[in-house]
């Protein structure tokens, strides 16, 4: 308590400065606000535990709070009992009104409507939908020339029998233009044997018509039907009695009324729920035989419902009963109910309410569209409610899309959800905000407006006063952002001054809180920017800060809503573990179609801004990231806490756009604070939906990780034991996230009906699921993202991405041009005056390789004036053609030689081939240099024989050369033992000591005794290091545990080298029983 006190403590102490005597002090009547946001803490939590002491801490500011009264507190959107009452009142006579009309067969006058209409905006009740014909119908009716209907019987989201369709039919006109079908559409099916939750849908088609010249989008070319409409209508009410008994049903479908005929009945068909059965029948796992108990452990370990095949089901329900102990298997045991008509709820209710309680998070999967059962959405929402408030705001939006799979309003998730809200103002706030955007939702605005409604009866007059004067000044922002976008030139700077003189006359009478915060009251503001709106706005508190913001149009900023809130979660995950990646997490919110708003973190620049600052090609150097945090954090003390951060931020950040598959990255959408602290912006594209570049993806390294952030990382050119840091942030950051793999899944499920483009089917979960691993070990899991850390670091294509992006950003800057021929495998190109001038080349040898297929790279030995030693480099024979090509660009082909003959009869990567072409490539590169002096001096071909990086990744000859200097360091292991298997994690290697130039060290093992030499495992070579990482199992298998208490671990650290003997770096031996080491953690040997 004393590293983490409740708010209880700190206001104790605090009155101890002004009290003699505790004892006569109330100290329940205080409480503490946040200075500059209308925000109190709750006494009976922990200081930590609050969003604005983490962030305080996060960024390593002040944490200013005042001491006050509960009486001085403002209660300025609270209820009152008046208020609701007039709501009733006014509800219950447009209830009346309603039940009139529909007595004179559904007729309505305009002045009804109107009369309602006032009385409606007299005590600010929602609006309603207008049902009367309009232009745009009239449009759709002069398009098409036949229409039909696609009618199908759903439950649980699926359709319990094939749809039908009906027949195509033209339109005719009476009063108003009518469809007529007359048709019987029959399911084989008895209303006995419906589920209660039995839903009708009915899908509009139109069929265009071609002579049309009026049709919408008539410059389209579309053959296909077009749906126009589209309607859900539960077969029976919430009071369970069936619509089946009704003469006839209208239903409103977006423009269109569907009048639905039933087969009339002298009685009503009611549903009355069936008895959960009274049978216990519990087993242990443990009871079944092995087989059936592996498939049984397989299948319960599956993150989600997704992957179970129909087989898994069957089985999964025959063994129901032995799942009692694994709670969070009931989704997938529900799921695999074969039927949900009358006969078979009794056992499933049994099952239901024998289960024990499912934690709030994974009955959040019974909110899907795969329950459509009340009992079951009702246990849901029951174990669901002891979410804290917190937690809750965290979920909103997936709570808010499990809406449209209640099968009626009257529903518990709905009065949960109003309950909720009425004992939290930011529950109500976002709740409204959230519902507010739904109401575009073609299929079920109505649905939306109808909760809407129902929220904006209840909420109190205070707090509907106040969201009104959000949605007014929401719609001030959207009216400037458009004129000043449809604007260009020196007319942009007059309509956004003119656009925000009506919002300085909006704040001259109102104080209003944000959407995005409603802590965050502004008064007024100063400073405006046009494209995309960014708006500094004055806080009402004196004691808080500005508030910076952005406002969007044109822009569908949902999906930007769903990726943060994902990276929130993972954040919060992370933190819960004891593990503080320092993420960024800022807000953004969409208020409407195609607008929204969007936090701005102040102090942070985009990548591009400090890149350019070393030329259009800064994305290919290494030192502007390290170079830019030295300006703002001069001293030693300063820069260290800066690359800190930078570290554990960098690190969150690669896991969590890896895993949601965040891609066009570009450094346009990367910012960074000059505290350090790096972050992500703009989510177009995610779950792997990358931007094409012509032929190829853009985004072709698993994440960003550039050269330049590992330069920060590093704190320098070379691999230092501070990369290990971060690729242990990495790996442990991703291990966490991997343990909640249902999680994300299950809320990115609730998500499919949101109209997200980029997540609209199972193929888009599948991505997460995949990024994720779910089937491998920790340790496995290690090793993978080890990879991609290693693969993104080694991508040219993230560089090449941000050097397009440079070049994009800057092509009006005067961007000087550059003719030259650049080799593909080169980045830049080098001269004669660069590298110095080359004395001698040949063709030294050649080597084999596999990446992944088997092929010969040829050695050059380049010698150059005032050098001792050669250089050598490795180069393919495409490269050596490329090389040829691009000198047939530049000189006539009478000034070169000829180039070897590409075509081999047979097989092209045998010995035979490369040793013959050995001889000719050193003939031909022969010819080259002593050709004219423009040839054999050219800038192509002083680059072609320049060393790359890649020139010092080869392996060497598996001999050993023991130094006679000094050999040192520590290893980093990790041992344990399965299943007859020896597993040895081979992870860092520190400090490693080798005279010269840096070693390219690798790691072979050995079991002794071993006189064959048959227990030999290597590592793979990492590159130019004294501290490798290298994340790499080493399996032997077959192994008794009596056996390997009798064996030593014989490990030996050795450099590859590319043409002389291996060096040895250093060695150690353990015993694995004396030294304990089978079933440890990690833990470092010195050697």
């Amino acid at each position: 308590e004393g590293k983490n006190p409740t708010l209880k403590l700190i206001i104790m102490q605090a009155l101890c400065w002004v009290h003699d005597d505790l004892n006569e002090v109330d100290i329940g009547s205080y409480i503490l606000k946040v200075c500059g946001q209308e925000e109190v803490l709750q006494n009976k939590h922990c200081v930590g535990s609050h969003e604005y002491i983490q962030n305080c801490r996060k960024w390593d500011t002040e944490i200013k709070l005042q001491l006050l009264t509960h009486s001085v507190i403002c209660r300025d959107l609270a209820r009152t009992v008046s208020t609701a009452n007039q709501h009733k009142a006014v509800d219950h006579v447009i209830k009346t009104v309603r039940k009139i009309c529909s007595t004179l067969d559904c007729v309505e006058t305009p002045a009804i409507t109107e009369s309602v209409k006032k009385l409606r905006r007299a005590v600010n009740l929602p609006r309603t939908k207008n049902a009367e014909v309009n232009f745009h119908t009239l449009n759709c009716f002069r398009s098409y020339e036949k229409y039909y209907l696609i009618c199908s019987l759903t439950h649980n989201g699926k359709d319990l029998f094939k749809p039908i369709q009906s027949k195509k039919v033209g339109t005719y006109k009476n009063f108003f233009y009518l469809i007529k079908w007359d048709e019987l559409i029959i399911f084989p099916i008895q209303i006995a044997q419906l589920p209660l939750e039995s839903v009708l849908c009915l899908t509009l088609f139109g069929i265009l018509n071609q002579s049309s010249g009026s049709s919408p989008d008539s410059n389209k070319q579309r053959k296909g039907p077009e749906i126009l409409g589209q309607v859900s209508l539960p077969l029976f009410d919430f009071r369970r009695v069936s619509f089946l008994y009704c003469s006839e049903e209208l239903a409103l479908c977006w423009v269109f009324f569907f009048q639905i005929d039933f087969p009339s009945h002298a009685f009503d068909i009611e549903y009355k729920i069936p008895q959960a059965a009274k049978t216990t029948v519990h087993h242990t796992i443990e009871t079944l035989e092995k087989p059936l108990r592996e498939r049984l452990l397989t299948i319960l370990s599956k993150d989600n419902t997704i992957g179970l095949s129909k087989e898994d089901k069957e089985f999964l329900w025959e063994k129901r009963h032995y799942c009692h102990s694994h709670t969070s298997s009931l989704p997938k045991i529900l799921v695999s109910a074969p039927h949900w008509d009358w006969a078979s709820l009794p056992e499933i209710y049994s099952l239901l309410h024998q289960w024990p309680p499912l934690s709030p998070l994974a009955a959040l999967e019974l909110l899907d569209s795969k329950f459509a059962d009340q009992e079951v959405r009702n246990t849901a929402v029951n174990w669901i409610e002891t979410l804290s408030d917190d937690e809750l705001t965290d979920f909103l939006p997936q709570f808010v899309q499990a809406l449209k799979y209640e099968t009626y309003l009257d529903s518990a998730l709905v009065k949960f959800l109003l309950a909720r809200a009425l004992g939290s103002i930011r529950i109500a706030h976002y709740l409204y905000w959230l519902l507010k955007d739904t109401l575009y939702d073609t299929k079920f605005g109505v649905r939306y407006e109808q909760i809407l409604g129902a929220f904006l009866s209840i909420c109190g007059k205070r707090l509907r006063e106040e969201l009104e004067k959000q949605t007014r000044l929401v719609q001030l922002f959207g009216m400037v952002a458009e004129r000043v976008k449809q604007t260009s030139g020196s007319a942009r700077q007059a309509a956004l001054q003119n656009g925000m003189e009506r919002v300085q006359l909006f704040f001259l009478k109102n104080k209003c809180r944000l959407p995005l915060n409603p802590s965050l009251v502004a008064c007024s503001f100063f400073s405006s920017n046009a494209v995309p709106l960014k708006v500094a706005l004055i806080n009402a508190d004196p004691l808080g800060e500005e508030i910076n913001v952005m406002f969007k149009v044109g822009e569908d900023l949902r999906q930007d809503m769903l990726a943060l809130q994902m990276i929130k979660i993972m954040d919060k995950i992370w933190l819960q573990e004891g593990l503080d990646l320092r993420m960024v997490i800022f807000k953004c919110l969409s208020t409407g179609k195609d607008r929204g708003m969007v936090e701005l973190v102040p102090a942070s620049d985009t990548l591009r801004k400090i890149q350019v600052e070393y030329g259009v090609t800064g994305s290919f150097k290494d030192k502007p990231l390290a170079e830019w945090l030295r300006k703002y954090n001069p001293t030693e003390e300063e820069y260290e806490k800066a690359s800190e951060n930078f570290i554990y931020s960098c690190a969150g950040c690669c896991v969590a756009t890896y895993v949601l598959g965040i891609c066009d990255r570009h450094n346009d959408n990367i910012m960074l604070r000059n505290t350090g602290h790096m972050f992500h912006i703009d989510f177009g594209k995610f779950l792997g939906h990358a931007q094409m570049f012509g032929s190829f993806k853009r985004d072709r390294a698993p994440f960003v990780l550039t050269s330049d952030m590992a330069y920060v990382i590093n704190g320098g050119e070379k691999p230092t034991i501070r990369f290990q840091l971060f690729v242990d942030l990495c790996c442990q950051a991703y291990n966490l996230i991997r343990k909640h793999a249902s999680l994300f899944l299950n809320l990115l499920s609730l998500m499919l009906s949101s109209g997200l483009p980029e997540l609209s089917g199972v193929q888009d979960l599948k991505y997460v699921q995949d990024a994720l691993q779910p089937q491998t070990t920790d340790a496995e899991a290690t090793i993978f993202f080890t990879r991609l850390i290693e693969s993104s670091l080694g991508s040219v294509a993230t560089k090449f991405n941000f050097f397009i992006h440079n070049l994009a950003q800057l092509r009006f800057s005067g961007l000087p041009s550059n003719d030259e021929a650049i080799l593909s495998f080169s980045a830049k190109t080098y001269s004669l005056k660069q590298d110095g001038r080359i004395k001698q080349v040949s063709v030294f040898t050649y080597q084999k390789r596999y990446n992944p297929d088997k092929h010969y790279i040829y050695v050059v030995r380049v010698l150059r004036e005032g050098q001792v030693e050669p250089t050598f480099v490795f180069r393919t024979f495409d490269e050596f053609q490329e090389l040829h090509n691009k000198l047939g660009i530049l000189f006539p082909l009478w000034k070169l030689p000829g180039f070897p003959n590409k075509m081999v009869l047979g097989r092209t990567h045998i010995k035979d081939v490369a040793a013959k072409r050995k001889v000719e490539l050193n003939s031909y590169i022969q010819s080259l240099m002593n050709s004219s002096s423009e040839v054999a001096e050219c800038d192509l071909l002083y680059t072609f024989f320049h060393p790359l990086l890649r020139d010092e990744k080869v392996e060497g000859i598996d001999g050993i050369a023991r130094p006679t200097g000094k050999v040192g360091g520590e290893v980093k292991l990790s041992i344990s033992y399965r299943n007859s298997t020896l597993f040895i994690m081979v992870m860092h290697i520190k400090d490693l000591v080798k005279d010269g130039a840096d070693p390219n060290p690798y790691v072979k093992t050995y079991l002794l005794p071993d006189t064959h030499k048959t227990s030999k495992r290597k590592t793979k070579i990492s590159r130019k290091t004294r501290n490798p990482t290298f994340n790499e199992m080493l399996v032997y298998s077959g192994y008794s545990m009596e056996t390997l208490k009798q064996r030593e671990l014989q490990l030996s650290v050795l450099s590859a080298e590319s043409l002389r003997e291996n060096f040895f770096l250093g060695g150690i031996t353990l015993s694995l029983v004396e030294c304990g080491a089978v079933g440890n953690g990690p833990s470092f040997s010195v050697f």
